[in-house]
């Protein structure tokens, strides 16, 4: 068993303990070890020979054995006896939204209910509005839960279609014959969440390319095949379309299966205006070869990059030759949100600063959670204070790398802030976040947000509407009053760049950096893997629109100092 298997295990043993109403301490103990066995870059087999599982943060010897038994045999008698006491089928409740181990528990023992689909017919019958604890509006919110379940069971994080899209592109890209290769459809435009996956080949023997995806070892099936093309699906469910075309069609064929629908369909139409045809085979009427960028020079636009052809504006913008300057990664200076030990990360300050300084970066921000979010084992005043502390004598040693010192900073039910402002105080930022009561309406949590935001001490707003893709909705906010509120108190607002976060959402920041809000692209990192996550950040930044100056950590080392110490 690999790290995943072994954590998606930890987790059921968590809720199958949490059902059975067992002590919570052993219950957070399951998923701090799940969280802690995902976050490792270091083989189980080589932590297991060397003896070190005990190393990790959360592992003791108990669990350090089961993990062992598990990746030698597979199997967990523990575990098997665990699952035998609660009913078949209970545990697939736990993927829906707004279902917890109280709730299933009373789901079942009420209704009998142990399927996602008896769920689904119960509330459409009304049973569950019935039972004590639930009501009318959690009813609803199920059934809301459940078709939005639907829906994200057909797509996947941007992260994890680049991971799966990389090695077969780099796989073609060495097939004999093969002039260009390139991912196409929304991953290549950087859109957050894709369906499929699309690939554009050029190759002198289109069959070379289609007989390479027939026999590539992480096929389930082929849907469809052609002489020049194949559609196929993945052993974990994802559809991938191949079009194998000359080297002369590459460029059209590029342009069209990228995207999206809307900046075709607005190009084909301009194509039209002149009397033109354009498809993915070419262009008709007007000789065109090379690049993209010169079939958009025939129609008189500059190149458009992929992250903005959503149709919305960028045609105007290259024509007027006012197309932005796109951040890219190598402008990022270093990020701001970033956990550690202290709370709950799982990397500690020292190897996140080594991480950061490996990466190039000239700074980094430390920003644990505050003392209310004691499920991420917020910091007390105390323990911020010495982590205060030994940031400060980091910075003595004068590394290359200079850290700051900051919270993630609960913004409580009412609007006011964890910590006092005599602790604030100290930091050298705040990032103020939502992490509970998300269940408030609009006007109350816009109103709780602006007050965090009008606070003197805060600096930037964390993940500004709550929003887990493809499993949590945003919370209810009236996002342009908050935006206003950050550029009227010259606050921040972060682009977490966690790939299931991406928040604030890349469609609102081409007007608000327009109207003044600057941004600071971040990692939300739990790990020192997590700091590699300013890829995805910076994606959703250049669909924004964002430009180099519209961010703060590509400010340098000596700007970023000033821009706190106001």
């Amino acid at each position: 068993m690999d790290k995943a298997e072994i954590a998606e295990i930890f987790e059921d043993i968590a809720l199958l303990l949490e059902m059975k109403d067992e002590n919570p301490f052993r219950v957070r103990a399951y998923r701090n070890a799940a969280r802690a066995l995902l976050n490792t870059e270091t083989p189980l087999t080589e932590l297991i020979r060397e003896k070190k599982l005990t190393d990790l943060e959360g592992i003791g010897e108990d669990l350090s054995e089961k993990i062992t038994t598990l990746v030698k045999t597979g199997r967990l008698p523990f575990y098997s006896k665990l699952k035998k006491s609660i009913p078949k089928g209970v545990l697939s409740l736990r993927e829906v939204r707004g279902l917890g181990a109280k709730k299933i528990k009373i789901l079942y023992e009420k209704l009998k209910i142990d399927s996602i689909v008896k769920l689904k017919k119960a509330c459409e019958a009304g049973k569950l509005a019935k039972l004590k604890g639930f009501g009318k509006k959690t009813e609803q919110k199920l059934l809301d839960a459940l078709g939005a379940q639907a829906t994200y069971a057909k797509r996947m994080l941007w992260w994890t279609a680049a991971e799966l899209a990389d090695p077969i592109l780099q796989s073609l890209r060495k097939i004999k014959g093969v002039r260009q290769a390139e991912i196409a459809g929304s991953v290549r435009r950087g859109l957050e969440t894709i369906g499929d996956l699309d690939f554009v080949v050029s190759a002198t023997e289109p069959q070379r390319v289609i007989q390479w995806f027939e026999k590539y070892p992480e096929v389930a099936r082929v849907l469809e095949k052609g002489e020049t093309k194949i559609t196929l699906r993945l052993k974990q469910g994802t559809q991938v379309d191949v079009r194998v075309v000359t080297e002369k069609e590459f460029p059209f064929a590029l342009l069209h299966f990228t995207g999206s629908k809307e900046h075709n369909l607005k190009l084909r139409a301009a194509a039209r205006a002149k009397g033109w045809s354009l498809s993915e085979y070419g262009l008709k009427g007007k000789r065109v070869s090379g690049s993209e960028a010169a079939i958009y020079k025939a129609f008189g636009y500059d190149s458009i990059p992929p992250e903005l052809r959503e149709n919305q504006g960028e045609f105007a913008a290259a024509h007027a030759r006012k197309l932005p300057h796109l951040v890219t990664e190598k402008d990022i200076r270093g990020t701001f949100h970033n956990h550690t030990t202290a709370s709950d990360g799982m990397s500690t300050l020292t190897e996140m600063a080594e991480e950061g300084t490996k990466m190039g970066w000239e700074y980094l921000g430390i920003s644990d959670h505050s003392k209310s979010s004691f499920q991420a084992h917020g910091l007390s005043i105390e323990r911020l204070e010495e982590q205060i502390t030994t940031i400060r004598a980091w910075n003595k040693q004068k590394k290359s790398l200079t850290l700051f010192a900051g919270t993630e900073c609960d913004i409580l039910p009412n609007g006011k802030l964890d910590f006092s402002d005599s602790i604030l105080e100290k930091l050298d930022f705040v990032i103020v976040s939502v992490h509970n009561a998300l269940a408030q309406d609009e006007k109350t949590m816009t109103q709780r947000i602006i007050r965090a935001v009008e606070h003197p001490l805060s600096t930037m707003v964390g993940h500004l509407t709550g929003r887990l893709l493809l499993k949590r909705e945003p919370y209810r906010v009236n996002v342009q009053k908050v935006i206003d509120a950050c550029i009227a108190n010259k606050k921040i607002i972060e682009l977490n760049g966690n790939p299931m976060r991406l928040d604030m959402d890349w469609r609102l920041w081409h007007k608000a950096s327009e109207k003044g809000l600057l941004c600071c692209v971040n990692t939300d990192a739990h790990h020192t893997s997590h700091l590699h996550f300013i890829k995805a950040g910076i994606n959703s930044a250049r669909k924004g629109w964002l430009e180099k100056r519209h961010i703060i950590n590509t400010y340098p080392l000596s700007q970023i100092k000033k821009l706190f110490a106001k």
